[in-house]
Parts: C-alpha cells; structure tokens; sequence
C-alpha cells in the first residue's frame, strides 16, 4: 500500500525523489494512517485546486484498503 501511495505521488511532483511514505501501527480501531511527504515545493501539486487531487488519492488509497480488507488514512504533511 505504501509503495501505491508513493507511486501516485512521484507521478504528480517536480522531485520525485523527495516522496517519502511513512505507516503508523494501526489504531484503537484498526486504522492505519499513512503520512505522505513531498518537497515544500511540490505540496500545490499532491493538494491541488481546492484539495481535489487529494481527495482523489485518499479515494484511491481507501478503494485499495477494501480489497485488502483494511482501514486506512491518508495524512499529507509538510
């Protein structure tokens, strides 16, 4: 799932070698978070116009986690 979310990212940035997945243990209730990291630079173009590329992987990342029957989150950090 990691490798996934880092895939998607490389493919939108200008730095691609700047991406960085990091996973916590899941959660009280089985979530696992997932933090995404890009280059300052790039943080527009993984946000995009209103949060909408965002909410595209986050949508992509969960559709993912059902067919491997788990729960996920999607952070973006700077």
């Amino acid at each position: 799932m990691s490798e996934l979310l880092k895939t998607i990212a490389a493919g939108l940035v200008e730095n691609p070698d700047a991406v960085t997945v990091t996973v916590d243990e899941p959660n009280e209730e089985g979530v696992i978070v997932y933090h995404l990291r890009v280059a300052q630079d790039d943080m527009g173009r993984v946000i995009g116009k209103q949060g909408r590329i965002a909410k595209a992987i986050r949508t992509v990342m969960r559709a993912a986690a059902n067919r491997n029957d788990q729960k996920i989150a999607v952070d973006i950090d700077e």
